[in-house]
């Protein structure tokens, strides 16, 4: 009789599901905690462009944060930042590129790879390609 005790506590992950999470890529560049901010909340806007202050107090993070963790999203490819004066004020808008879109797809894929493992889910679901969830999906048509 095996209990939690016996193995440390951890869960016993198939070899088929440890070989799912084997191949797992996590992108570094999203994995850390304020540009998987930014890019959800990018992802989730209905807007093309969002102001820097509107991310900035949105998120809750101060400007000098935002603005290093923007420049390397920026230098990724993952976000198009354009300064520009609106009504003489100047103005940093953000946008979502389609690398951007695309690689926030196939970082959530890869975490519902992981979780799929934990909740001991199907082989279909452990070897879902990385970016088969879309972060809108479910939207359209619903009511």
């Amino acid at each position: 009789m095996s209990s939690g005790a016996d193995t440390g506590g951890s869960r016993s992950v198939s070899s088929g599901s440890g070989r799912a999470l084997a191949r797992l890529d996590l992108d570094k560049i999203i994995h850390e905690r304020a540009r998987l901010m930014i890019l959800t909340f990018l992802a989730s806007s209905d807007k093309a462009e969002t102001g820097f202050t509107e991310i900035r107090d949105t998120l809750g993070l101060s400007a000098g944060n935002l603005s290093v963790q923007l420049r390397t999203l920026e230098e990724a490819g993952y976000v198009k930042i354009e300064k520009r004066f609106v009504e003489n004020k100047p103005y940093t808008g953000v946008g979502l590129t389609v690398s951007g879109q695309k690689a926030l797809s196939e970082y959530l894929g890869e975490l519902e790879v992981i979780v799929a493992s934990l909740k001991g889910g199907s082989a279909a679901a452990l070897g879902a390609a990385p970016g088969a969830i879309a972060p809108a999906a479910g939207r359209e048509g619903e009511e």
